[in-house]
């Protein structure tokens, strides 16, 4: 897949360059760029659609200066865009958040959020797409299967929205995902004890929910005496 053209509408300056900058950060992603009002990026994705590099996705805040969000993506859709919207807002209302799903807003970030929390709902997203464009079983031509479908919509539910197990700090928890999100191959829970420096049993109890939830892999390390220790790699389909 080419990567997915981005548009980021924020009206707070500090937080457009910040999400600018999360998007261009990760893998598979392009930024196309930013607009700081409802108008704006009405304006900006016909002109992307007309010069043949329409935007494939919307990280959209909810509360700009001109327009409300719920009805930016709703002139979205009346006019033929139909791009994928990620909604990032600090509205906690559920009736909101009911009207943000019924128009098409395939996540929900609720702000503050750490870069963690950003590159995992942008990368569930991707997998998404890439079930969706991929079917697994089948030709192209007798479609996606039920399956094909369920896994791809189970790719949106973030490992994030797991509970937190007592005693696990959300802060820790994406120190730990940062991690290892930058390593290239497997690691131990003693390593990240080392490059993190806390304790080998707090690592390992990072890493295993991480592995539960998905975001890692779970592997028997072999080669040292005594019992075989675990370790994990970053998940990257």
């Amino acid at each position: 897949m080419t990567d997915i053209r981005v548009l980021v509408v924020e009206d707070e300056p500090i937080a457009s360059a910040a999400h600018a900058a999360y998007v261009g950060r990760l893998e598979g992603f392009t930024l196309a760029g930013t607009a700081p009002d409802g108008q704006s990026a009405l304006r900006m994705l016909s002109e992307f659609a007309a010069a043949g590099s329409p935007v494939e996705l919307v990280l959209l805040d909810m509360n700009l200066p001109d327009l409300h969000g719920l009805d930016i993506a709703r002139r979205m859709r009346s006019s033929g865009h139909f791009a994928d919207i990620i909604a990032i807002t600090a509205v906690r209302e559920l009736a909101i958040v009911r009207n943000a799903v019924s128009i098409g807003v395939v996540q929900y970030l609720i702000k503050p959020f750490t870069f963690a929390t950003f590159a995992d709902k942008l990368d569930s997203y991707r997998q998404f797409r890439e079930q969706l464009a991929t079917p697994g079983a089948g030709s192209a031509k007798a479609g996606a299967s039920q399956s094909d479908v369920d896994q791809a919509f189970a790719s949106l539910r973030a490992p994030s929205e797991l509970p937190l197990p007592k005693g696990l700090a959300p802060s820790t928890l994406d120190a730990v995902r940062d991690f290892m999100r930058q390593q290239p191959g497997a690691v131990s829970a003693t390593e990240v004890m080392t490059a993190l420096g806390m304790s080998r049993v707090t690592a390992r109890r990072y890493l295993e929910y991480l592995a539960d939830a998905g975001t890692v892999s779970r592997t028997a390390r072999y080669g040292a005496p005594g019992r075989p220790e675990n370790e994990y790699r970053w998940s990257r389909a």
